[in-house]
């Protein structure tokens, strides 16, 4: 039976004991979860979470994106989420590979020019985060009083490890960000609900 059949019978037994309609949009711990897509990862399970309780956002990598910042906006300013995780995971696919590696391996296997597409592969897990982190701390964008933290979770054992934020230097010495190659900074304007 092809995917889509289980997944839609799945789905008519979930709507027979339906209970969730009157669940408020915002979530109830005020909580966006940024993680990775990885099928290896239920975010739900791993942070004992329930339906109503956090946003969850996902991408490749768990990288802080344009979007993911766009995301933050909508959750912070009209859910009122006070907190986010960045959580990325051991044996992720865009660890320590490049751009070149990826778009040759996808045109090896499909004959697919995927063009100019930054898949924003890193060389290092806890400097992904840590520039997440750095990201969404100052992004103009969000509240300064969002807290964010960051952890790593280990594919082996099912354990979160913390990564303590840190902070890059500018030329001139000032914190700043890093920002993911490829993007530029959003400007508040675009952000139009």
């Amino acid at each position: 039976m092809p995917a889509r059949e289980e997944v839609l019978e799945a789905n008519a037994r979930y709507a027979e004991q339906f209970d969730l309609r009157m669940l408020p949009g915002p979530p109830v711990r005020r909580l966006a979860v940024l993680t990775c897509m990885d099928s290896r990862l239920d975010p739900a399970r791993f942070l004992g979470l329930e339906p109503g309780d956090a946003h969850v956002i996902r991408n490749a990598g768990a990288v802080v994106t344009d979007d993911v910042i766009r995301g933050l906006v909508l959750s912070t300013w009209l859910m009122d989420i006070r907190e986010v995780l960045v959580i990325a995971h051991t044996r992720c696919k865009l660890l320590g590979g490049s751009n070149e590696q990826i778009r040759k391996e996808i045109a090896d296997r499909g004959s697919v020019d995927v063009g100019t597409i930054d898949f924003h592969p890193f060389a290092d897990l806890e400097e992904s985060v840590r520039a997440g982190l750095a990201r969404i701390a100052q992004s103009p964008l969000l509240p300064e009083s969002l807290e964010a933290s960051g952890f790593v979770y280990e594919v082996e054992t099912g354990t979160l490890r913390t990564v303590a934020a840190g902070e890059t230097e500018q030329q001139d010495g000032r914190a700043a960000a890093e920002t993911v190659p490829g993007q530029t900074a959003l400007d508040p304007a675009e952000l139009r609900v």
